[in-house]
């Protein structure tokens, strides 16, 4: 399939959809309404990660002094009471099981990404604050992402206040990490930003773009889901070619829904194809040092 072919394909699916697809260190190869907005669902734990790490070089927490587990948490809307989440929501029981004892940080970051917990999850934003998460979206370079709230806090939901991303803005936060292991970046030091990309690499979740990538293939990446929403962001480590960014992201709206199961799968299977498609294109992404001109896109 040629990439006319592919964003011909694209054109027809209900929803929208956007990709950011290029090297590390050059000017995007493909861009696809890469700055429209889409709800974040677990893409926003990468925001929360780099938080984690960022707050803790400034020396404001200690990621492997133990905290304890539980399941209240506060709410972005400030008149709304503490909220919870709930069990079967959850992809990860380990953190569940660990209630009313204590655990390190660092593990709870660990879990949030390579399980996708969302508990673990609001208890990392609940120690890291909010306010950390959009300072790390700022330094990034992002110019629409914003994680506002934590995860099942409906008050705050209902309020209007809600976790957004692009495909453009979660390929500059995983730039900057992925550049910032080599030498010093806006994230966090090149230490801090090589242990994101270790827990990264140990995602345990491997759909979507890892799904369109042969077997073994190594790549730091983060996907996210709920109904209507499929997204996968990744920075992929051929062993034969130089590392490149991939992020798809895709919203069907409600009225262009089939029942939740074959929907998502339908998505998970375009993100993999896209995938698949940069991969077999890899040693032909725009080289480094090339000018910053507008990507072969039709928007």
């Amino acid at each position: 399939m040629s990439a006319d072919d592919l964003d011909a394909r694209l054109d027809r699916e209900p929803g929208t959809i956007s990709v950011y697809a290029g090297r590390l260190d050059a000017p995007p190869t493909w861009t696809r309404h890469a700055e429209v907005t889409h709800y974040a669902a677990s893409t926003m734990k990468l925001a929360v990660l780099a938080a984690l790490h960022r707050t803790a070089e400034a020396g404001q927490l200690d990621l492997d002094t133990p905290v304890p587990v539980c399941n209240r948490f506060t709410s972005a809307r400030p008149d709304a009471p503490a909220f919870s989440c709930v069990r079967e929501y959850d992809n990860d029981q380990d953190v569940w099981d660990r209630i009313g004892q204590s655990v390190p940080l660092r593990w709870l970051a660990d879990r949030m990404i390579v399980r996708s917990s969302n508990l673990a999850t609001n208890l990392v934003v609940e120690h890291v604050g909010r306010p950390a998460l959009a300072e790390v979206w700022a330094a990034a370079g992002a110019r629409h992402s914003v994680t506002a709230r934590g995860i099942e806090d409906l008050a705050a939901r209902d309020a209007g206040i809600t976790n957004l991303v692009t495909a453009a803005d979660l390929a500059a936060l995983l730039r900057a990490v992925a550049i910032g292991a080599t030498r010093p970046g806006p994230i966090a030091s090149p230490a801090a930003c090589a242990a994101m990309l270790d827990v990264l690499c140990a995602q345990q979740v491997r759909q979507d773009i890892a799904e369109g990538l042969p077997a073994g293939t190594r790549l730091a990446h983060k996907n996210g889901w709920v109904r209507g929403v499929r997204h996968g962001a990744a920075v992929v480590l051929p062993a034969d070619a130089d590392p490149y960014l991939l992020v798809v992201c895709t919203t069907t709206p409600l009225a262009a829904q089939q029942p939740s199961g074959p929907a998502d799968a339908h998505a998970r299977r375009l993100v993999a194809d896209v995938s698949a498609r940069l991969w077999r294109d890899r040693h032909r992404l725009t080289p480094a040092g090339s000018p910053a001109t507008p990507p072969p896109s039709r928007r």
